[in-house]
């Protein structure tokens, strides 16, 4: 299988520098048409990326909205259709850091990064949805991150929004099915701006951007998956998956925090975890069990 993204065209978010260059570049050398995106003060940035394309006999063109505003957006998205007639692929992946304890932090500045990572996700994505949806076919993908899913010190901001993402990919996965469109999201580990000073100059060398484009291209296939966090760095990959655990059922007379804390252990037990598909299955499941358990008391 070889993965080759010809008459395709893609948009790549904050691709002037570190994982979006390499994203760009990576779509572009398997024939993807290619909009470099990047923040209008770092226009020049997109488009020496742009050249870098046309020079290697690619096709790009640079912009430079900014993804916090919708008008600047839908204004990328029609430049991409204008000039190649549709949208296939949207990687979010603009983004910034404004690290702080969170008594330190500011909320403006826990604002800030949601506006850009989240808020920007989602303005990029209503941008192309009709599109997509008309096509019968797209390709999103979320940019998330262990700080995240896992946590990290002093990024409550960047956690949040992180998270956030998967939660955006989790709804418009369900919504856009039926369309053809599939939406994944990238967690990525990679040598960047955003972790100089974080990692010791031996790690950073294996941490190389074009590990985590590998993920990427992977995710923007003809046979990408669905609903996938694929978290990919210094040659590894993974997935990481939410499950919920099977659980207990209380009857009404015994629904205390007591009898939680009493079997706390079952309640935690992973033997029959599942992965629910939506959040309505959680209800399913727990009305199924109260019906059982009401149907044994009364027989």
């Amino acid at each position: 299988m070889t993965f080759r993204y010809d008459n395709r065209v893609a948009i790549v978010t904050g691709a002037g520098n570190g994982l979006g260059r390499s994203h760009a570049l990576g779509l572009a050398a398997r024939g993807a048409k290619v909009v470099v995106n990047d923040l209008g003060s770092q226009l020049s940035v997109a488009e020496s990326v742009v050249e870098e394309i046309r020079a290697a006999g690619g096709e790009a063109i640079a912009n430079g909205a900014n993804v916090t505003q919708p008008g600047e957006v839908e204004a990328m998205v029609q430049a991409a259709k204008d000039k190649w007639g549709r949208v296939d692929i949207l990687v979010n992946n603009a983004g910034i850091l404004r690290d702080k304890s969170f008594s330190k932090m500011s909320l403006d500045d826990f604002r800030l990064v949601l506006d850009v990572h989240l808020m920007g996700a989602a303005i990029c994505s209503k941008a192309v949805w009709d599109l997509m949806k008309e096509q019968q076919y797209g390709r999103i993908v979320m940019t998330s991150s262990s700080s995240g899913i896992y946590g990290n010190f002093g990024q409550s901001n960047y956690g949040a929004a992180k998270m956030g993402v998967v939660g955006l990919m989790n709804v418009l996965h369900l919504e856009g099915a039926k369309y053809g469109i599939r939406v994944n999201a990238l967690s990525p580990t990679a040598a960047t701006r955003m972790t100089e000073g974080l990692i010791e100059a031996e790690a950073l060398e294996l941490m190389t951007v074009e590990s985590v484009t590998a993920g990427l291209l992977y995710l923007v296939g003809e046979e990408a998956p669905a609903r996938l966090v694929l978290c990919a760095g210094a040659g590894g990959y993974a997935a990481t998956r939410i499950y919920e655990t099977d659980g207990i059922c209380l009857s009404p007379e015994d629904q205390t925090p007591e009898n939680i804390a009493l079997n706390i252990e079952h309640i935690l037990d992973t033997s029959r975890q599942t992965m629910l598909q939506q959040g309505a299955d959680q209800t399913i499941k727990f009305i199924a069990r109260a019906t059982e358990r009401q149907a044994g008391e009364s027989n």
